[in-house]
């Protein structure tokens, strides 16, 4: 039995020895902007704050996250009042097939919640583990230093 606070939202849940982070979160509790890619941490699809820091939920067994405080793309904003990082994603363009967009705002709100988001070299750092298949790389950039400045 493991507890966990999704999204401020306490869950427990009964998993298995070998039942991984994303599973649980994506299958069990409905989070389906955890997204599942490689499996190997490679993607970064499956990208969630845990803990206030980004991990590769598809690399972490469920029972290592008990007690654990994570975020998935559904805990940020809401449909009438977007967080900055998803206004400002939407305002660039950076929205395109919509495969990696969650965790691209998780990582783009883990840069604004440090105050790293000003620097572009920190903002390309942080996205280098992320698949973006449409190659919005750039966009996410911009996005983000959108955010950064309040637009």
């Amino acid at each position: 039995m493991v507890e966990l606070k999704v999204n401020g939202r306490p869950y427990r849940v009964e998993v298995t020895e070998n039942e991984l982070l994303v599973d649980v979160l994506r299958y069990r509790l409905g989070f389906m902007g955890v997204k599942q890619g490689c499996g190997e941490g490679d993607c970064g699809l499956c990208l969630v704050l845990m803990n206030g820091r980004p991990v590769h939920s598809c690399l972490i067994p469920a029972w290592r996250a008990d007690g654990s405080d994570i975020v998935t793309v559904e805990g940020i904003g809401s449909e009438t009042s977007l967080h900055p990082v998803q206004r400002a994603f939407i305002d660039q363009g950076a929205v395109q097939c919509g495969f990696c967009i969650p965790a691209a705002v998780l990582i783009g709100k883990w840069l604004l919640d440090r105050g790293l988001a000003g620097d572009r070299e920190t903002v390309r750092w942080a996205y280098r583990g992320l698949l973006c298949r449409c190659g919005s790389y750039l966009r996410f950039e911009e996005a983000v230093a959108q955010a950064s400045r309040g637009g």
